[in-house]
């Protein structure tokens, strides 16, 4: 069954494209659900698919050669993910897993250089997703190495709630779950350390938890604590 364009037109993915381009790639994908908790692609195995989110959100995760898990980036609809094929790998290089119920457009891989070839645009615009998520993962690569560990996890709750908030009264809910543990692996702390910040914030009125979904009610003091301009809690 064709999808209907109207679900992607305003993705980067097919930014600059005509809806006949459109539709040639949207005739070659398949959709797919993936209920929280499934494992999308694993890191290591063979890239035989990418996958562009349309709905939910899934958590990418590496284990470093030392066997520690890290959270890479959350993925969130409108993102492309599995390319493998642009970076020149046969094998995936995270583990993509759904935080929540998610729905995903899937391509064989084999089909990368013929829809890249038919529509070089699709070159252009994963160029551009790829440097986004190197800008990033450059950014957290300077916060790790320069900041205290408050200002990362500040730092790591904006972008989220920048990347996947939804407004509602008093503050800004991240709409997926989202363990301490998490946070904890994406700014390379510990899980004690991260509750002991989230108590602290907690008691303050900054955040508020439940059911895993963080609520920041004051994201201003937040980016106060990451810019270093209030004192720290630990």
């Amino acid at each position: 069954m064709q999808i209907d364009r109207s679900l992607v037109q305003g993705f980067d993915l097919f930014e600059g494209m005509r809806p006949d381009e459109i539709d040639d790639m949207l005739g070659q994908a398949t959709s797919r659900r993936y209920p929280a908790g499934e494992i999308v692609f694993e890191q290591g195995s063979d890239a035989d698919q990418f996958f562009l989110l349309l709905h939910g959100r899934l958590r990418a995760t590496q284990v470093t050669a030392e066997g520690q898990q890290i959270v890479v980036r959350v993925i969130n609809p409108g993102d492309l993910c599995g390319i493998a094929r642009a970076l020149r790998r046969n094998d995936y290089p995270a583990t993509a897993t759904a935080a929540a119920d998610s729905i995903a457009l899937v391509w064989p891989m084999s089909a990368w250089d013929g829809l890249v070839a038919a529509h070089p645009v699709l070159a252009i615009n994963a160029m551009r997703t790829i440097g986004g998520r190197l800008q990033e993962a450059q950014t957290r690569m300077r916060e790790l190495a320069t900041e205290a560990v408050e200002r990362r996890v500040a730092h790591a709750v904006l972008r989220l709630a920048n990347q996947a908030g939804k407004r509602e009264e008093g503050g800004v809910r991240i709409d997926f779950p989202l363990s301490k543990q998490d946070i904890a692996e994406m700014t390379g702390t510990t899980l004690h350390t991260v509750s002991r910040i989230f108590t602290a914030w907690e008691a303050e009125g900054l955040i508020e938890g439940g059911r895993q979904k963080l609520k920041v009610c004051d994201p201003h003091e937040l980016v106060l604590i990451g810019d270093g301009l209030k004192p720290g809690r630990l």
